[in-house]
């Protein structure tokens, strides 16, 4: 290991057993210090990438999103408007699209958190189109985000080379909701959301779930990653990224199980407080169906309100039991967003 990676894998790790301390990491029961125990005085800096590689400290973050901005006219039919989108995360500009519906608003807000995608082929707001559309003419209004790195939004600024379990891509799903918020939309109720994650938007979606347990209102889980990081590590990034130094920096959780904790949804899952709905297939070759049992399992132990969907034959992307998986996610949504039956 060189000098450089030295100092910066003793810092992260640093970091690590600070969360690990600060936070109480004792598995699954862990608490994360909430933002709002901070001094009223307390001004933390606007950092554009997590300055610690922990679940803790993406929870005390302050976060901003700001400067919605509708850049063009993709679609407009008869039960909604697709727009193109850009707004501001923690100063970075991200793409996505938005749909809204037509009529009378305001329809509640529902994130969507995309599944990973080669920068070099992904294109603004894609992924999910179909879950999309099926729920704009539900009455819902869809914000798509595309992350950073992808499609017209700005790069990342990271340059540690180190995975991070989707903490920046919170980051950016978490300032959509702020920055429509912000925006104030009038056929737009920011107030009640939902998020939806497929696959690495599924970890997206669950590190929002233990992190800001207040943001949203309900969370849907489609054919998540794992709630440990390591396994995600191991499954993709390790064979992915030929420039990556994570071993390097925080070792192997067998070396280091407190950095990989500390990164982990899994340390944190007794704090999530919104309803969750996990759906997932069992002829997905991409997801191991075994994740989602193992998820289901965790959640049910913490007595949490889960309701968990396993699909015969189902792939990654679901196909014959679509329209049910649809239909499952709108009556969801609507009991917990709109609070109807």
């Amino acid at each position: 290991m060189s000098p450089r990676d030295s100092i910066i894998g003793c810092c992260l790790l640093l970091a690590a057993c600070g969360s690990a301390t600060t936070g109480h990491l004792t598995g699954s029961g862990a608490t994360i210090p909430s933002s709002a125990a901070l001094p009223s005085s307390a001004s933390p800096t606007l950092e554009q990438v997590p300055a610690e590689l922990s679940v803790a400290h993406f929870a005390a973050m302050r976060l901003e999103g700001t400067d919605l901005t509708f850049t063009g006219v993709l679609d407009d039919n008869d039960a909604y408007t697709r727009h193109a989108i850009t707004y501001r995360s923690n100063g970075l500009t991200i793409s996505g699209i938005m749909n809204i519906p037509k009529g009378d608003g305001a329809f509640p807000l529902v994130i969507f958190a995309h599944g990973y995608i080669d920068p070099s082929v992904y294109t603004q707001g894609r992924g999910l189109k179909r879950e999309q559309d099926f729920l704009a003419r539900q009455g819902f209004a869809v914000l798509h985000t595309d992350y950073r790195g992808f499609a017209a939004s700005d790069p990342s600024p990271d340059v540690r080379e180190v995975y991070d379990a989707g903490l920046e891509y919170s980051m950016d799903a978490v300032n959509a909701v702020n920055a429509v918020r912000n925006a104030k939309l009038a056929q737009v109720d920011a107030q009640h959301v939902g998020i939806l994650g497929h696959s690495l938007g599924g970890g997206v979606a669950l590190n929002i779930a233990v992190a800001r347990p207040d943001l949203a209102d309900a969370f849907v889980l489609y054919a998540p990653v794992h709630s440990d990081a390591w396994e995600n590590f191991s499954r993709w990034r390790s064979k992915r990224d030929d420039k990556d130094r994570t071993p390097a920096v925080l070792g192997t959780r067998e070396e280091n199980p407190a950095a990989w904790d500390a990164l982990s949804s899994l340390t944190y899952l007794k704090n999530i407080t919104a309803p969750v709905l996990l759906f997932q297939g069992t002829a997905d070759a991409d997801v191991p169906p075994a994740w989602s049992d193992d998820l289901n399992a965790q959640l049910e132990e913490l007595h949490k309100d889960i309701t968990y969907v396993s699909y015969e034959d189902e792939k990654h992307e679901f196909i014959p039991r679509w329209e049910d998986f649809m239909k499952r996610i709108t009556a969801f949504l609507r009991e917990n967003l709109m609070k109807v039956q």
